[in-house]
């Protein structure tokens, strides 16, 4: 994400609302899905027979497969949080910087106004003067 003009403000705003799951499966990956397995090397004349085209019931190939495909997308999580981890040092004012970090652990924008005596709307309008800057 080295170009910040490729990152829309509704793109921003759908990584934010999404931080803090994504985080939680990044660790939860990190913690319980150790990559397991590896193809065995054919020798001799099983090497150099032919091999069936279409897909494979090898089960184990397949389940490498779809693990592969998740991590791809896990990739994919890292890179979005680490673009607004990267972003959110933009933010320097005290009461965008709380309504941020109550944002990204995942609290509703209801719940951060009424911790911070503020209306919903209010801290939908310091949401968008976050966005803008982060931008």
């Amino acid at each position: 994400m080295g170009k910040e003009q490729s990152i829309n403000k509704h793109t921003l705003d759908q990584w934010i609302k999404d931080y803090r799951w994504m985080i939680n499966t990044v660790e939860e990956i990190r913690n319980e899905l150790p990559i397991k397995g590896a193809k065995t090397a054919q020798y001799g004349i099983e090497a150099t027979m032919p091999k069936a085209s279409g897909g494979t019931s090898d089960v184990v190939f397949s389940e490498m497969t779809r693990r592969s495909n998740h991590m791809r997308k896990i990739n994919d999580y890292i890179i979005k949080i680490a673009e607004v981890q990267r972003r959110a040092k933009k933010i320097t004012d005290s009461k965008e910087t709380e309504v941020l970090f109550w944002i990204l652990e995942g609290k509703s924008l209801r719940w951060i106004g009424s911790t911070l005596n503020m209306s919903h709307t209010s801290v939908q309008r310091v949401r968008d003067r976050i966005l803008d800057k982060m931008l």
